[in-house]
């Protein structure tokens, strides 16, 4: 199974309701590890590293959000180097 990671740049009304707290009970029940947090700029920033099935099915699921988000656009860069981390976080 291949592992990779990306970087997502998620905008629209995507902080304050509670974005970071689903993507990391989503990351967590994908088996994903990285990290997300809330950027100045009002968008939310996600790095998730994992099996490429579960990274797509990650990034489907950020391109609605929580029930309270209003997702515009999504960001996608794949390819990123691998830093084999064994958890997902929440930071700032």
């Amino acid at each position: 199974m291949q592992r990779e990671r990306w970087r997502l740049r998620i905008y629209g009304k995507v902080q304050g309701v509670f974005f970071r707290k689903h993507a990391q009970m989503t990351a967590q029940a994908l088996g994903l590890s990285g990290f997300v947090q809330n950027m100045f700029d009002g968008s939310v920033l996600a790095e998730i590293e994992g099996e490429v099935e579960n990274l797509e099915r990650f990034t489907a699921w950020a391109h609605t959000g929580p029930p309270a988000a209003k997702v515009q656009k999504v960001e996608v860069e794949k390819g990123l180097p691998l830093l084999e981390e064994s958890s997902f976080s929440i930071k700032g």
